[in-house]
């Protein structure tokens, strides 16, 4: 008897606005790569492309009967991905009706760009709080006039080393708080936040006014793109950073953070709460450490994730894709986690910070292991065998299946660059072989990717480099880089108005007039459940 067809049911814009309005569970994922993503899509849906699901889905969406609903733009990826979805487990699954112009049709609002949600709410938070805020060119002044003055900048550390406001120290956003006090010699000390726009900004702007600290404090208005639509040089490669704290200033931070959560909402648990909540098959619970990278590596709380708190508040659909879900968060200092549940609490989400931790309890050390599903059986090679099989010869293709950022950065000379969800018409791109070899960054994605490869170059041999081109760095052999061979066009990176230093005028003025129109966009759709405090 031959199989039932799959059925997979649909969902239109009202279903999914109710559920939102009733702060219902729901994943709203866009599967689409991210470029396509960022020129439209409804508020809450996640990026969650449809080549990256099976890395990803485990962690993202932890509870195997969450509503979930894919979405594209008739592309056929949100039919796939739901089938994908269904294969790992999932047994919640619908489609979009119409995909982005069906809820365009039905009357859902469209949004672009990407991390919309938080810098929605970073505008609503500057036209409800009225948050201070100073011209590139009036900064400059005060920095000419060698005024007592500290900058610093609220984004993660790479994007500062990148370009920077000149005398700048980097603290990115959920650190402000915690170290501020480090870095000003009196109360009189004007102090300016700065990041790339203008969310981060006004976000850590009004955490310091929040956080009751006593000096006048202002956002550099419009951020590094102000500094540069002023036509004023930016700095590059610098490495000033905060590391110190006194306890002193530690427990006045924590006192102060205190307060300002609770007046947010955000509710306490227990370690003991918790070990049962992650046993829970009813209710989606995230588990947060919003310490700084390099702290999580050194020991962190079993189970939970490395978030770093300014990160988590500024792309929070991206780590946390089920809407409605519960999200717990931890530090060892009583700041971080209360500053940034804060925030996440105005913005609607269920948050809980976890007291009375000791230091015992960060027993588990180095990153943690993301849940996967059943590896596919695939035929593995070393990078030495790869080098004797690319100077034979028999025709070897290399094919590299990792983001095009990293391809760019750095590949296996003569690699091509394929995108997974563009295989089966980007393959006809590539050359002939009588053998492909996969590879990623680390091999992972390769490995999922080969069996679908293989079904695409037939006759050929498809093998996948073991531990992919960072095992192949690791043994000595030789890196390009560059936009060498390039089978997919590059769409699952949305370049950003505000990254680098090469953006044309146009572009930067565009991306804050976008951002001035988010709280009229808020105001339409009407789903957000913000609430500034």
């Amino acid at each position: 008897m031959c199989a039932a067809k799959l059925t997979i049911p649909f969902k239109r814009f009202a279903d999914i606005r109710a559920a939102l309005l009733d702060r219902q569970e729901i994943a709203l994922l866009d599967v689409r790569e991210e470029h396509p993503h960022a020129q439209a899509h409804p508020l809450f849906a996640a990026n969650l492309p449809l080549s990256h699901i099976e890395l990803d889905a485990y962690t993202k969406l932890p509870r195997r009967d969450v509503p979930i609903v894919t979405l594209d733009d008739g592309e056929g990826f949100a039919e796939l991905a739901a089938k994908k979805l269904l294969s790992l487990g999932y047994t919640n699954v619908a489609i979009l009706a119409g995909g982005v112009s069906g809820w365009q049709r039905d009357g859902g609002e469209i949004f672009r760009d990407v991390n919309v949600p938080s810098k929605a709410f970073g505008e609503l938070v500057e036209a409800e709080r009225h948050t201070p805020s100073l011209s590139a060119e009036e900064v400059q002044a005060l920095i000419d006039a060698k005024a007592d003055m500290v900058i610093v900048d609220a984004r993660r550390f790479d994007e500062y080393q990148t370009m920077s406001i000149p005398t700048a120290t980097s603290v990115p956003g959920a650190e402000l708080v915690l170290r501020i006090r480090e870095l000003i010699p009196h109360p009189e000390t004007l102090v300016i936040v700065n990041c790339a726009g203008r969310t981060r900004s006004i976000i850590g702007t009004q955490s310091l006014i929040n956080a009751g600290l006593p000096n006048p404090i202002a956002a550099l208005r419009n951020g590094t793109i102000g500094w540069k639509l002023a036509g004023q040089e930016l700095d590059q490669c610098q490495d000033r950073r905060c590391n110190d704290i006194s306890e002193f200033n530690r427990g006045k931070a924590a006192v102060a953070a205190r307060k300002v959560a609770d007046k947010a909402g955000v509710k306490r648990v227990s370690l003991a709460d918790i070990q049962e909540w992650s046993k829970q098959k009813t209710r989606t619970t995230y588990f947060f450490d919003v310490r700084t990278p390099e702290e999580f590596v050194a020991g962190h709380i079993p189970g939970f994730l490395s978030a770093p708190g300014g990160q988590l508040v500024q792309e929070t659909e991206m780590v946390a894709p089920v809407r409605g879900a519960r999200i717990v968060m931890a530090d060892n200092d009583g700041v971080r986690a209360n500053m940034s549940g804060s925030w996440l609490a105005q913005m609607g989400w269920e948050i809980y910070v976890v007291d009375e931790i000791q230091p015992s309890d960060f027993s588990e050390a180095g990153q943690s292991l993301r849940p996967l599903p059943h590896l596919p059986d695939v035929h593995k090679i070393t990078p030495v065998t790869l080098v004797g099989w690319l100077n034979s010869s028999e025709l070897t293709i290399v094919l590299d299946v990792a983001s095009s950022q990293n391809y760019i950065r750095q590949h296996i000379p003569g690699a091509w660059y394929v995108l997974r969800s563009n295989l089966a018409n980007d393959c006809q791109h590539l050359p002939k072989a009588s053998r492909y070899v996969v590879t990623s960054e680390n091999g992972l994605l390769a490995i999922f990717a080969a069996a679908e490869i293989e079904t695409l170059v037939s006759g050929a041999e498809v093998v996948v480099l073991d531990g992919g081109t960072q095992a192949w760095r690791d043994s000595g052999f030789a890196i390009e880089n560059g936009q060498t061979h390039l089978a997919s066009k590059p769409i699952d990176r949305y370049r950003r108005p505000y990254e680098g230093t090469d953006n044309p005028r146009e572009a930067m003025q565009g991306y804050l007039d976008w951002e001035y129109g988010l709280v009229e966009q808020l105001s339409r759709d009407g789903t957000h459940h913000f609430k500034v405090i």
